[in-house]
Order: structure tokens, then sequence, then C-alpha cells
């Protein structure tokens, strides 16, 4: 049996018409069982996930444990339990960038890091106690991988988003911190950067970000390709597996 073949169940965890459908597509296509979970699942990007390609949308606040616990337990019951999990919520709201340190609200920076970096910990805390329990996949041994989606600020803390550089650089070293005690255990963790605007595909066919504009001469990052790239993450072998890959447009500035 080809891995394509397999009858893996992926579930990725923050749900919109980005980087979660470009990978629910592709791993659609490869062969997997896809999960996609929301606080609103009914939201016209998801809905049109289910019609093209199957997936199963879920209700979920993944700052709340209970709702995690149940949405692990609804997929597993569904589909099967997830040997891919993808983490893709960076906490980010739009009142809490350009606020100065004494500005920002306590309120929505306590928000910020429970969407983020709390609800990534739920999430992986989940994805990791079934993988755990799960049989070794032949020929390779692995039980499963982790992904989590992450910004340039998980390595610096800019001007003006104190909050923001909090929630990303504590959802990396959760990463970091996974994968030094999973990998041994036969668990892919991964994080990746995404140091870009990322420009998805509009309904008139082009490519846009709404604060960035129109992509032009690829000065975006593609969500379709980011998606390769967590799939090939997912097919690694275990002898090279990588933790950390940033990806970033051959034109951005860092």
């Amino acid at each position: 049996m080809t891995d394509s073949e397999s009858g893996e169940v992926a579930l990725i965890v923050g749900g919109g018409p980005g980087i979660s459908a470009s990978c629910a597509r592709l791993f659609t296509r490869d062969g997997m069982q896809v999960g996609i979970a929301a606080r609103n699942p009914g939201k016209q990007a998801l809905r049109d996930l289910a019609d093209e390609c199957g997936v199963r949308n879920y209700a979920c606040d993944a700052a709340d444990g209970d709702n995690v616990a149940r949405l692990f337990e609804s997929v597993t019951a569904d589909l099967g339990a997830p040997r891919l999990v993808v983490h893709n919520i960076d906490g980010r709201m739009r009142d809490i960038f350009r606020k100065r340190i004494t500005e920002a609200d306590p309120a929505l920076v306590r928000e910020v890091l429970a969407n983020s970096a709390y609800s990534a910990f739920l999430v992986a805390q989940q994805a990791a106690t079934r993988m755990l329990a799960l049989p070794p996949s032949a020929p390779d041994g692995n039980r499963g991988t982790i992904l989590f989606t992450n910004a340039s600020a998980a390595f610096k803390g800019y001007p003006r988003s104190g909050a923001f550089a909090m929630a990303c650089q504590a959802k990396s070293g959760l990463a970091e911190s996974m994968a030094r005690e999973l990998m041994p255990q036969g668990i892919h963790v991964a994080h990746v950067p995404i140091d870009a605007a990322i420009g998805w595909t509009q309904p008139d066919g082009t490519r846009a970000h709404r604060m960035a504009g129109t992509s032009q001469d690829d000065n975006m990052a593609d969500p379709d390709r980011i998606a390769e790239t967590y799939l090939h993450l997912h097919r690694q072998h275990r002898s090279t597996w990588a933790f950390e890959v940033v990806l970033r447009p051959w034109v951005e500035n860092w």
C-alpha cells in the first residue's frame, strides 16, 4: 500500500480560505480523509471545501480544553485517529497591533495568547496523546506528524507588537520542546514560520492579501506552495526529519 492509498486522517485546526484550504485540497488529493476545525464551520470557504473535496467541518474553540478534547473524539469517531495534525492559528487580532506597550489592552493580550500559544498547547497535547497510542506505521515506524504554522514574530519582536511577539515565541518554544520529547518516540514535530504576506486565490482568480494588495512576481507566499511543504514534512523519512522550515518569498527583506 502506498502512502496516498493509506487512508490516513489529517486534522487542520484553524480553518479559512488560505493555508488551511490549500492543505485540505492537497491532503485530500493525496488520499487522506481531512477534518477542519474552526469557531465558525459554516463560513463560506469551509462550505465550499466540503462541497469540493468532501472534507468534514467541525466547530471548535481551540482555546477551550473541553472543546479541543471533543474535537479529537469526534474526528476519531467519524474518520479515524489523525496521523497528521496542523495547528494553523496565530491568534492575531487587528486591535492588538500597532499599540505601544503602554497602550495595549491587557484583556486583548490575554486573548491573543489564549488563541495562539495556549490553543497550540491544547491541540498538541490531544494530538500527542492519541498518536502515542497508535502503532508505528510500516515500514518507517512513524506514529504521526504535528505541524505548527507561525510567523516571523517567532524570531523578531517588532515595535508596537509585543502581544503578537509573545504569542509567536511561546508557540515556537512549545514546538521545540515537543520535538525534543516526541521525535524519539516516533512523532515528527515541525515548526513553520512564514515570513510573508500570504496571498490566496480570490473569486476573480487573482491572489491577494487584504493589506498587501494583489500578488505580483511571486512577492507573496502562495498557500498552495505552503501546503506542499507541509505534505513534504509529513512524508519525510525519519532519518532526516526537519524541525524548522522558514518560508519567505524570494524578494522578502529579512
